[in-house]
């Protein structure tokens, strides 16, 4: 298709959903159904487009970019929109288009407080624009544009229309409502991150014939041309800026916030795919540009993904949060991701990319049903949870059902990213510490024994039992149609990647190998 191969099917992916949102910022306010129409439209149509990418996409040359273009942007310090998809971006630009369809079908009906459609339905449309371009971009400059438009709109998104708790900051001396505290963390953090990464960029622009164009960074990298102390300092600020967003401990303390403070919509988005712009960014830039300095860093970065594999999977037994719960579970799952590409191998990275896909279903999906039984118990102490296949049986099936895949059980989603992540970690890249590495692989053991328990625990706790006096008198809603209609596409992708991994490792496979053949000769 003509329309697919020069550019336009991406860009329409990438700029649909944010020409959208300004459309919806000039519907009245009283036209609540037309804003709900066409942000729901939007997101349909972005994510067919996106199918349609998928279906034009050369599986026999995925290592190679494909569909994309490139013309002149800022032609003063050659900065170009250059985009373009190959096997490893694929999935995860399919991913984004699916969960932001989801997330607008899930809000048709449970906006938050306060219920403003408008608002609420165009942030998350612009940033649909932010990850979707993040995962297409071929350009530094353009990747760092759209690596930070998601930052706004997930900050008014956790400030506005957050939790409205007052918690008490010890640090601060003083009381604050959980969203506003949240989202300056939030904010803060990621923009901090997001400073020395630029650095980097600008660094790699200087010494690389002043190119930002990453397929041409590549080629530079791969002849040794970034050596010495300025390759590792570029290398360490890279680290700090992809780091933060993943995020890998001891840089993650402000996710378990901004998970607890966000809206339910908020949640889903920010687990399923924002956390996977950071690994991302491994993939596509910090390895295949420095790859010297990813050996050497290596060994570091599995002690740090082997750290928060066991910190998460502990610090989840010490909840009462059921949100909290699961938002400390990611920590312990990127970890995951992260030791599969500490590994340097093609095993650890097409299993980072398909426990990318994976956590992004699952824990999406756990993020969904939390909200739901947030919004119907107002509550989310698991100590008052207690019998919810009783009273929510659709709900808790449903939850049961993620908790497995999420412990990594086989035939489901779950398994298939830690599984291979220990694989590549027992046979790294040679030259890389071994000893190291497969200490790393039995601490991830470790960390999934710790995973079913903390998982099972939660489950015991929530679903299983009598219900509580409280409840028996009280009308309880069980699934909607709406819910029903955002989770059940989650559901049935988590079996389908369970059984047939080849559906994301097909298009992974190639550009793994060619980008580490390239990279370390092998």
């Amino acid at each position: 298709m003509e329309i697919l191969s020069n550019g336009l099917g991406l860009s329409a992916v990438v700029f649909l959903p944010i020409i959208s949102a300004l459309l919806i910022l000039f519907i009245p306010k009283p036209y609540e159904s037309v804003i709900k129409g066409v942000a729901l439209l939007s997101s349909v149509v972005t994510f067919i487009l996106s199918i349609l990418v998928l279906l034009e996409f050369d599986f026999s040359k995925a290592s190679q970019l494909q569909l994309g273009s490139k013309a002149t942007w800022i032609e003063s310090i050659n900065a170009n929109y250059e985009i373009g998809i190959d096997g490893i971006s694929l999935p995860l630009l399919v991913l984004s288009t699916f969960i932001s369809v989801l997330a607008i079908i899930y809000s048709l009906e449970h906006l938050p407080e306060p219920k403003s459609p408008k608002g609420f339905l165009a942030l998350i449309l612009v940033l649909e624009t932010g990850m979707n371009g993040t995962f297409v971009a071929l350009d530094l400059i353009l990747f760092f544009v759209f690596f930070e438009i998601v930052l706004l709109p997930m900050y008014f998104m956790i400030g506005i229309w957050g939790d409205k708790t007052i918690r008490s900051v010890s640090g601060l001396k003083k009381e604050i409502e959980t969203r506003l505290y949240a989202s300056i963390k939030f904010f803060v953090f990621t923009l901090f991150g997001s400073a020395f990464m630029l650095l980097g960029f600008l660094g790699l622009y200087y010494r690389g014939n002043k190119t930002f164009s990453i397929p041409e960074l590549i080629e530079i990298g791969s002849t040794g041309a970034f050596t010495g102390t300025f390759a590792t300092l570029v290398f360490a600020v890279l680290f700090l800026g992809f780091a933060v967003k993943v995020p890998m401990w001891p840089l993650h303390t402000w996710l378990p916030d901004a998970h607890t403070a966000a809206p339910t919509v908020g949640s889903v988005l920010l687990a399923a795919i924002l956390l996977k712009l950071g690994s991302y960014g491994f993939i596509r830039i910090a390895i295949p540009i420095l790859p010297e300095q990813a050996k050497a860093w290596a060994p570091a970065i599995a002690i740090l993904s082997a750290i928060g594999i066991i910190y998460g999977s502990l610090a989840c037994l010490a909840q009462t949060d059921l949100k909290r719960l699961i938002a400390f579970s990611s920590v312990g799952h990127m970890g995951f991701v992260m030791l599969g590409i500490a590994s340097l191998t093609s095993v650890g990275i097409n299993a980072a990319i398909i426990g990318m896909v994976a956590h992004g279903v699952i824990t999406g999906l756990l993020f969904f049903l939390t909200g739901s039984m947030s919004h119907t118990y107002h509550t989310r102490d698991m100590g008052r949870l207690g019998g919810n296949m009783k009273l929510l049986p659709k709900t808790g099936a449903l939850l049961g059902f993620t908790a497995m895949a999420s412990l990594g059980l086989p035939g489901l989603a779950g398994f298939w990213g830690e599984f291979m992540a220990l694989l590549g970690a027992y046979n790294p890249l040679q030259g890389l510490n071994i000893v190291i590495f497969r200490s790393s692989m039995v601490a991830g053991a470790i960390g999934t024994v710790l995973t079913a328990g903390y998982l099972l625990w939660m489950l015991q706790r929530v679903n299983l039992g009598e219900p509580a006096d409280e409840w028996k008198d009280k009308e309880l809603h069980d699934a909607d149609n709406y819910e029903l209609a955002a989770w059940i596409p989650l559901v049935i992708l988590t079996v389908l990647i369970g059984i047939f991994p080849k559906l994301i490792f097909g298009a992974t496979n190639d550009a793994v190998v060619d980008l580490i053949f390239k990279a370390f000769g092998g």
